[in-house]
């Protein structure tokens, strides 16, 4: 899943956004691109689940392609 998260602005926000996907799936696969501020996740977990987690961190996404 490809996610642009506007709010995800430094290395901190990189780390807060991790630790919430982490928090669902812990075998998730999280790369970041804070400059872009895009996000790829890949994950066993439903993608609203994801967004959900993300949304209760401050960070909430926008599904990309």
């Amino acid at each position: 899943m490809k996610l642009h998260i506007e709010s995800m602005t430094c290395g901190g926000c990189a780390r807060s956004v991790t630790a919430a996907v982490k928090e669902i799936d812990p075998a998730a696969v999280v790369e970041i691109d804070v400059p872009s501020r895009i996000v790829q996740i890949q994950t066993t977990q439903a993608a609203e689940r994801i967004t959900q987690a993300l949304e209760s961190a401050g960070f909430p996404p926008q599904v990309q392609g």
